[in-house]
């Protein structure tokens, strides 16, 4: 679902390497508004909410990151 979302432009997911740590998932897009105002506002990101939600506890935090130095 977020693989067919305009802008997207990579994703990955990262294993912890500790036990009962996060996992890191790591999703590169165009723009901020291409995840805040395209995929978080559309169909596929109910779907993906459907899906998956249910598994996060904590809910998971968003943070936006600017171009690597």
């Amino acid at each position: 679902m977020i693989e067919a979302s305009p802008g997207l432009i990579s994703i990955e997911i990262r294993r912890p390497t500790g036990t009962g740590q996060p996992y890191l998932l790591l999703a590169e897009w165009s723009s901020i508004a291409d995840h805040r105002d395209g995929f978080r506002q559309s169909d596929r990101y109910q779907q993906w909410r459907t899906l998956l939600h249910r598994f996060y506890d904590p809910m998971p935090e968003v943070s936006y990151f600017g171009e690597p130095l």
